[in-house]
């Protein structure tokens, strides 16, 4: 999700708002509480064999997680998690636990407007799930904390640069792709940087380092009393989907494209609807989270999205003479999200079973080509008895399509039956963000998951390409009071 304070982080800029560029990153990222991979040598050890409710292994103990910096202990009923590299180890998430211990000794905690599981799967195996991802996490139990977890750690400028720096070192995955020499960075800048050096000074040398990466889920936040400053990187030539951009273009659909009707609106208005002439029907997404209210917590927002498709998808549009013939789905401006939201989306639109994308960590501080096992995220269709349409669909697109609104793209992009793929390619940023924090307190973001199409192909970077490419809000477009992606799509879906 790209970083801008929309309707989806509730519109304010708390401080938080580089490790909350969407609801997907929000999950990866309050408080830097998931921000973790393996970067010590701890290893897994033969601890006493430890056992759950009903003769499932526990959850209790010490885990490392494969990829994103993190060690973890779950105690008297806490979740405690910290941040490291290989020269700094910070506290990050304590999270209560929430209800009874499951039968497989699997234990529910929740923090903030968070919620994660820890799953045992063997005595020295479990896995991890932040609640709105799209995917689990492995972890492996180890002995002991890194020793950086049991000193204070280095404050000060350089201390801060340094931590900066080797966190993207050890976890961002795409220095290669972008084009960024991030030694030669290190080189470069660090010399900038004293024990004297002044806040925004050093805030400047941080943005103007990681300004060349073009990178969405790039983020670095300062906020104090007495400097607040923040840097967001987008890719060059697109616009990013703040809530000034997403006013002015649904006004303008909603004048010129459906001739005057204000949308039916649903979700906090995240999500429009419209009927269109000739049996076409017409679904606008904004984002994928704040269906509820500003605290965004996925479960409120999933039980919420399955009334809205309810009221939606109905059985008099998908049977009968008056069902849809096709419909036009419009991410256009879309600020991302949690991905299962585009999941539950896409499995009313199917009648079969299908992958939508898979995904990996990096999992190796020296080696950026290095990732964990692939997880696969898969749409299944929505329960029998659901009404679901299987028809033809044309998906909007543009530059201002990001991340959730990607992941989205990708689910309908693969579904069995026809979907077409019109406007411009889509921002080009997929991960989860990754977010920590400095030793005085900014905050920022990076992107270190590698996501896939079922085919193996990643669009980091260039962003997922139209099958029929077309301007899509350009001044041009607006001038001539033209929508060429929106005409298309309703010319290919009203032949016979």
């Amino acid at each position: 999700m790209t970083p801008v304070t929309t309707p989806a982080d509730g519109g304010q800029d708390d401080g938080r708002r580089a490790t909350r560029p969407g609801r997907r990153s929000v999950l990866m990222a309050a408080g830097a509480a998931l921000a973790l991979s393996g970067t010590f040598g701890a290893t897994a050890v033969a601890a006493p064999r430890p056992r759950g409710a009903g003769g499932g292994h526990s959850a209790d103990g010490l885990w490392r997680m494969d990829g994103y910096g993190m060690v973890a202990r779950v105690q008297d009923g806490v979740l405690r998690t910290w941040d490291t590299t290989a020269i700094s180890c910070r506290p990050a998430l304590n999270a209560p636990r929430q209800g009874a211990v499951g039968p497989d000794g699997a234990v529910r905690f929740e923090a903030d407007d968070m919620a994660f599981t820890v799953r045992p799967q063997s005595r020295n195996r479990a896995t991890l799930l932040a609640h709105g991802t799209a995917a689990d996490r492995d972890l492996r139990r180890v002995s002991a904390l890194p020793p950086n977890c049991g000193r204070p750690g280095a404050t000060g400028p350089l201390a801060d640069f340094d931590v900066f720096w080797q966190t993207f070192a050890e976890q961002y995955a795409f220095f290669g792709s972008r084009g960024v020499d991030w030694n030669r960075a290190r080189a470069t800048y660090r010399p900038r940087v004293t024990a004297r050096t002044g806040p925004a000074e050093l805030f400047d040398t941080l943005a103007e380092m990681i300004a060349p990466l073009h990178d969405a889920h790039v983020a670095l936040v300062a906020n104090s009393p007495d400097f607040q400053r923040g840097v967001d990187l987008i890719r060059p030539g697109t616009v990013g989907p703040d809530e000034a951009y997403e006013t002015k273009t649904r006004q303008f659909i909603e004048r010129r494209d459906l001739g005057g009707r204000p949308l039916e609106s649903h979700a906090q208005g995240a999500i429009g609807y419209a009927d269109l002439p000739g049996d076409l029907g017409y679904l606008r997404i904004n984002r994928f989270a704040g269906y509820v209210d500003n605290r965004g917590r996925y479960d409120d927002d999933a039980a919420e999205l399955e009334r809205v498709l309810d009221r939606i998808v109905t059985r008099a549009r998908t049977a009968g003479p008056g069902r849809w013939r096709g419909l036009i789905v419009d991410v256009r401006v879309n600020a991302g999200g949690y991905d299962p939201l585009g999941l539950a989306i896409a499995s009313r639109l199917t009648n079969h079973s299908y992958t939508a994308f898979t995904k990996q960590a990096r999992n190796d501080p020296r080696d950026e080509t290095r990732f964990t096992r692939r997880r696969t995220a898969s749409v299944q269709p929505a329960a029998p008895g659901t009404p679901r349409y299987d028809g033809p669909v044309a998906l909007l697109i543009s530059g201002a399509t990001v991340s959730a609104g990607e992941t989205f793209t990708h689910a309908l992009q693969e579904r069995p039956t026809p979907t077409t793929l019109i406007g411009e390619n889509t921002q080009g940023v997929f991960s989860d963000t990754l977010g920590r924090e400095l030793p005085n307190g900014w905050r920022f973001t990076l992107s270190n998951e590698r996501y896939t199409d079922p085919r193996g192909r990643s669009f980091e970077g260039p962003g997922i390409p139209a099958d029929i490419a077309t301007p899509v809000f350009t001044d041009e477009e607006f001038a001539a009071d033209r929508d060429t992606a929106f005409d298309r799509a309703r010319q290919i879906l009203g032949r016979p």
